[in-house]
């Protein structure tokens, strides 16, 4: 599994930017796809995952940082092994290199970006006031 971010850009502050995460393989049921930024200085931070599959099997619930939930809509595109990070409402402190990667330790969702594998090369935000 490879995955690629996508998206990202220099925005003004109450800017939107949507992020895409690509899988060159299928993503199974159950696993989470997350998305983390990573700001200069600043360890990797969870942002928001999404549960892959049906809402047979829970698919589709979402998990959010706090700082970001109200702002943020992360959705999947299941059947095209894609994840998207809708941005809204653009702050300085979202300036970061968002990238994406997948967990596949089961039910519930993780925060800590050392659960998560297969990440791709990330894409830079740049929110200016």
């Amino acid at each position: 599994v490879q995955l690629q971010a996508s998206g990202g850009g220099p925005v003004q502050r109450g800017a939107s930017l949507k992020l895409s995460c690509v899988s060159t393989s299928h993503i199974f049921t159950n696993w989470n796809v997350g998305w983390f930024r990573q700001a200069p200085g600043k360890e990797r931070e969870f942002v928001a995952a999404i549960k892959w599959g049906g809402a047979t099997w829970g698919g589709g619930a979402v998990e959010y940082e706090a700082s970001v939930k109200g702002r943020f809509i992360i959705s999947g595109d299941m059947d095209n092994d894609t994840a998207h990070l809708q941005m809204n409402d653009l702050e300085p402190g979202d300036t970061a290199i968002y990238s994406c990667g997948i967990d596949r330790s089961g039910p519930g969702f993780r925060t800590a970006a050392r659960r998560y594998e297969y990440w791709g090369r990330g894409t830079q935000v740049t929110v200016s006031s």
